[in-house]
């Protein structure tokens, strides 16, 4: 998915919707990224549509992770053969939009994106994404957020760090060795891209300059990685888990769950699954700061692509302003931990007591205050996947020099064509 250049998506484009899709009069397909609990919601939703009318039938379809969902996406658009409606992650949304391949939802302009959350919707997630046709509605949308083991901060009389140079001190407190051996970190993260944004936003930087040039936050994502680095190697209380990608989210969250480690930074949306499985009473904490509070929003997006057309386009957007209700809305953020998109069902939560009888989902929310618009920029992605993603791994496991990482993945950048230069 990386790769994708625009001339490959505008050929795809002119083939989407000529391939066999196999649907009869009134189906629609559903291509989808969830596992685990949140399949089973997601699925559950599915039927309470069918149950709610019967002129549209899904066809839903598991399609691996994010980044596997990616590549399967654009299989389809090479071959002519894309899903009436799926979801993608937020950074790709600027680039399949200017390339062409995403269908304007204008159907869906004033009756449903009246109620959605600007700063999790198009409007606020990017800058200047309510200039933009309407492309993307959100749906599992989250940001990072610290767990912690209650049980464990109370034994050593400690309190969530509210900035980093107690997130040091905290880690290092709760951090158990019997000799060689750790019985307990004091904290873990997974190597990845969206915490280093996190944190490069808490240090003062951006990832893109408001001029489009792609600075990778200069000193402050110099500064974020060199945190990280000091954690892992020099104060040993933050253990680093196996894996990339969603591996590496699974392994935190089992580590958590087990008790290895104190506390974590992943996604609200596992607020649900780590509160019914964890034998301890669990925290949740929003993010310290450096200079100021920040966090990126993260999950995916509804797109329909641009070859969808006739009566499946006309199922598929049933179907999204079924998802998009607050009745739905509400049904998927209280069993998962996502948040929950409708104004208006977040209105009904506040009326029923949900966040009185449910502190921690309050804390998610509360959160935004400090969310961060992603740019609106076609590389965005590429960014990403190919010149970040790689080199965190490289200088925070490897301890190379940070400064050389990020200037290193600048210069592969530059070779692409991308502007890139000093953060202003």
């Amino acid at each position: 998915m990386t790769r994708l250049s625009r001339r490959h998506l505008l050929a795809a484009l002119a083939t989407a919707g000529c391939g066999s899709r196999e649907l009869s009069p009134g189906e629609m397909s559903l291509w989808f990224t969830y596992g685990g609990r949140n399949r089973k919601v997601l699925l559950e939703l599915v039927d309470r549509f069918h149950g709610a009318q019967s002129k549209v039938k899904v066809q839903p379809t598991f399609q691996g992770d994010y980044f596997e969902g990616l590549v399967k996406l654009r299989t389809g658009l090479f071959v002519g053969s894309t899903p009436t409606v799926t979801h993608v992650i937020g950074e790709v949304v600027p680039y399949l939009a200017e390339a062409g391949v995403l269908s304007p939802l204008s159907e869906l302009e004033a009756e449903v994106k009246a109620d959605i959350d600007p700063v999790l919707g198009q409007a606020g997630s990017f800058v200047g994404g309510d200039e933009r046709p309407l492309y993307a509605l959100p749906f599992n949308r989250s940001t990072p957020v610290a767990y912690y083991n209650k049980n464990a901060f109370q034994e050593a009389g400690l309190k969530p760090p509210t900035i980093w140079a107690e997130m040091r001190e905290v880690a290092r407190a709760l951090t158990r060795r019997n000799g060689n051996r750790t019985e307990r970190w004091g904290f873990e993260c997974p190597i990845a891209w969206w915490f280093w944004i996190a944190m490069l936003g808490q240090a003062g930087g951006r990832v893109i300059e408001a001029d489009g040039r792609v600075s990778l936050g200069g000193d402050a994502g110099v500064e974020a990685l060199q945190h990280w680095q000091t954690m892992i190697h020099r104060d040993r209380s933050m253990k680093p888990p196996p894996g990339r990608d969603f591996n590496a989210w699974e392994a935190t969250n089992s580590d958590f769950l087990a008790g290895r480690v104190a506390m974590i930074w992943t996604s609200t949306a596992f607020l649900s699954y780590l509160t019914d499985n964890a034998s301890f009473e669990l925290g949740v904490a929003p993010l310290p700061q450096q200079v100021r509070f920040s966090v990126p929003t993260g999950g995916t997006f509804f797109v329909m692509p641009a070859g969808v057309k006739g009566a499946e386009r006309e199922a598929g957007l049933a179907f999204l302003r079924f998802m998009m209700s607050p009745a739905s809305a509400n049904h998927w953020a209280t069993n998962t931990g996502y948040m929950p998109v409708s104004l208006t069902g977040r209105q009904r939560l506040e009326a029923q007591g949900f966040f009185d009888a449910n502190p921690d989902f309050k804390v998610t929310l509360d959160q935004l205050a400090y969310a961060q618009a992603w740019p609106w920029a076609p590389e965005l992605f590429r960014v990403q996947r190919e010149a970040v993603q790689p080199r965190l791994e490289q200088a925070v496991l490897q301890q190379k020099d940070g400064a050389a990482m990020l200037a290193e993945a600048r210069a592969s950048l530059r070779e692409a064509g991308i502007a890139t230069g000093d953060a202003g």
